[in-house]
């Protein structure tokens, strides 16, 4: 029998979150910092769940529409076999979004309403930590194989999750990559204190023994062109991002120490994942007062990778105001409540500035930055206007714009009506979450499946 249907739990246990390793340890290393919940309070929290008739924790919360209810119950109870299977049919990476993906499904928990949602992310790593741990994370069996071929262009979390879709359902699959790794993202533009890249590298490997083909170092528009790949294969998935960053454009743009957040955190990850041996004068953070200008993950990624070198101080700038602390009446559940967070990287030793616009950047004699002038603002609508009397000057020797992305980076290839070539994930809706980028994978997957093989795409 199933515990949860017999016996509720969710009023007797609160909520545990499992919380990050000391501060003054962490910062030394570039090792994960999220703790694990012990067995005892992860059963505990798996028999939070309410076992809901009508789930909204994967109805209106996850894109994968993961079987969160199922998933619980069979870690409740120890069938740990069984929670990989249901996790899998509808996750690519659940050892990856189970660390990175800020939790949707959390914001829709029915206990969320008036309590604390159930701990689903920290459910959701520790299914996938023990099925690699316990041997029972194998590849997959795939459909016979149709007789036709798919190129697919990028290797992040939606080209991956398409991959891996087409390639059981039958395709012959080949990722082309043009950075040395596969990963996209997830090994490039996501620090290991928040993903280890060995775990990035660990999910490559088992797509490998599922059948697909990795080509890394080979870009596409440059060593390799679209028609190439139209010739050699019978469909093109084009899943390349969007990675053309957001400028701030003014006074002292031209400064040397300002830099795009995304291409500070590439040459990071590539230091730590052994492609280069140091980070370089003009990248490292140490001794230098660091400003992020935006207010995201990214500029927070860049916070914690600003201390781990050594800065003398961090600066977190943001143009939108402070967010509330709780729910406002106007963002009711089961919405993602739009409140104030704070990441492990900002209890590491960070000042966030609020509503803030910046002005210009100022220089010294040999052409470096070294301040910023800024501005409070008040939101009117849609429009950040300028207070009055509150400019100030801050102090900044390296500057990392992380104001999010506009689209695929400039010299991507598009599908341009082609026939049998496709686009998927930010490269089509924008910059967003790992966990859309994966449902997204999905979607083309299935429409792909059926426009190649002309049949209906089951949903």
């Amino acid at each position: 029998m199933n515990p949860i249907n017999s016996y509720r739990a969710f009023p007797d246990f609160k909520r545990v979150d499992p919380g990050y390793r000391p501060i003054d340890e962490r910062v030394r290393d570039w090792n994960e910092v999220e703790r694990h919940l012990t067995p005892e309070e992860l059963t505990r929290q798996a028999a939070r769940c309410m076992d809901c008739g009508i789930p909204f924790c994967y109805g209106a919360g996850c894109p994968l529409k993961n079987p969160i209810p199922e998933m619980n119950a069979a870690a409740l109870e120890n069938r740990w076999e069984d929670a990989i299977r249901l996790l899998q049919a509808t996750c690519p990476y659940p050892e990856i979004t189970g660390r990175i993906c800020p939790a949707l499904c959390e914001g829709s928990c029915c206990n969320a309403v008036d309590s604390d949602a159930v701990a689903i992310r920290q459910i959701e790593r520790e299914i996938a930590d023990r099925a690699f741990a316990g041997g029972f994370m194998k590849p997959r069996t795939r459909a016979a194989r149709n007789g036709r071929s798919v190129a697919v262009v990028g290797s992040g979390p939606t080209g991956l999750a398409a991959a891996s879709d087409l390639n059981l359902r039958g395709f012959d699959v080949t990722v082309y990559e043009a950075a040395k790794y596969a990963g996209g993202l997830l090994r490039y533009g996501i620090p290991d204190f928040k993903l280890e890249k060995w775990m990035v590298e660990r999910r490559i490997d088992l797509f490998r023994q599922e059948g697909i083909r990795f080509e890394c170092g080979v870009h596409v528009g440059v060593d390799v062109s679209l028609d190439f790949l139209r010739r050699k294969h019978d469909g093109v998935l084009l899943a390349c991002g969007a990675r053309e960053p957001r400028d701030l454009k003014g006074p002292g743009r031209e400064l040397k120490g300002i830099h795009f957040a995304l291409d500070f955190l590439i040459r990071q990850n590539q230091v730590t994942g052994g492609e280069l041996a140091e980070t370089g004068a003009e990248w490292s953070a140490q001794g230098r007062d660091v400003v992020v200008i935006g207010g995201g993950d990214t500029g927070s990624d860049c916070v914690g990778t600003s201390v781990r070198h050594g800065a003398k101080s961090v600066t977190q700038i943001e143009i939108l105001p402070k967010p509330p602390e709780s729910r406002l009446a106007t963002n009711s559940w089961p919405e993602w409540p739009r409140i104030l967070r704070s990441s492990s990287s900002h209890d590491e030793g960070c000042e966030r500035i609020f509503a803030t616009n910046t002005l210009a950047f100022e220089g010294d004699e040999n052409g470096r930055v070294y301040g910023i002038r800024c501005v409070q603002v008040d939101w009117q609508g849609r429009t950040p206007v300028p207070r009055p009397g509150t400019e100030f000057f801050q102090k900044a020797d390296l500057v990392l714009l992380a104001m999010g992305f506009t689209g695929p980076a400039k010299g991507t290839p598009a599908a341009n009506g082609l026939p049998n070539v496709w686009e998927a994930g930010d490269m089509v809706t924008g910059p967003s979450l790992v966990v859309w980028a994966g449902a997204r994978g999905h979607e083309i997957a299935r429409q792909m499946s059926a426009d190649l093989l002309g049949r209906p795409a089951r949903v």
